[in-house]
C-alpha cells in the first residue's frame, strides 16, 4: 500500500469516526452521506475498526438526571507505593465492581500523570453516596493512593463530545 492510499484510509477512517460519534444512531447510508463516502466503504471501515477493537462499543448518552442521579468527578492522588501484580489485575479486569456500594454507577475510570494518578467519573444518587464509595475504595486500594478530591458536576456542556441539548439552562448555574 503506498504512503498516500494508506493516509487517505486513514483520513477516512477519521472522518467516519468523528461522524459516528456524534451520529451512531444513523444508518450507514445517513453517515456515508455525512462522510461524502458509499456505504459500502462507511460499513467496511466500521467493520474494520470494531475488528481491530479500536471502536469498544456504542453508547446512549442520557441525562443522569431522569434517573435523579448526581454526577461526581474523583481525583485520587498516588503516594510511593508501587502497584503490586495482583492490584494490577484487578485494576484491568475490573475487579473493583465487586467493592461498589449500591446505587453507585462508575461511568470512567482514568489513570493520569500529573498531580493526581487517577480520575474515577461516577453517578450516585446523592454526596452520602459518593462518599461511600470513596470509604469502599479507600478500604481497597488506600496504601497505594492518600489524598481523595471529591467534586460533584453540576452542568455538563458537553459530554462524549456531544452538546448538552439543554444549555439555556446553563445560565442558572453561571
Amino acid at each position: 500500500m503506498s504512503k498516500s492510499s494508506a493516509e487517505t484510509m486513514k483520513r477516512e477512517e477519521m472522518k467516519v469516526l468523528d461522524v459516528l460519534e456524534q451520529h451512531a444512531k444513523n444508518s450507514i447510508s445517513e453517515l456515508s452521506k455525512r462522510c461524502g463516502l458509499s456505504s459500502q466503504k462507511v460499513a467496511r471501515i466500521i467493520k474494520n475498526l470494531e475488528k481491530k477493537k479500536l471502536i469498544w462499543g456504542y453508547s446512549a448518552i442520557a441525562d443522569g438526571t431522569l434517573r435523579d442521579f448526581k454526577h461526581y468527578v474523583l481525583l485520587v492522588k498516588r503516594n510511593t507505593v508501587p502497584f503490586d501484580i495482583s492490584f494490577k489485575k484487578e485494576l484491568v479486569f475490573d475487579k473493583l465492581d465487586d467493592y461498589l456500594p449500591d446505587l453507585v454507577k462508575i461511568e470512567n475510570i482514568y489513570l493520569t500523570h500529573g498531580s493526581f494518578g487517577g480520575v474515577v467519573t461516577f453517578y450516585a444518587v446523592d454526596l452520602l453516596s459518593a462518599k461511600k464509595l470513596i470509604q469502599e475504595i479507600s478500604k481497597k486500594i488506600g496504601n497505594y493512593f492518600e489524598v481523595y478530591l471529591l467534586l460533584e458536576t453540576l452542568f455538563p456542556m458537553r459530554k462524549f463530545g456531544l452538546k448538552n441539548p439543554q444549555l439555556n439552562k446553563l445560565v442558572e448555574y453561571l
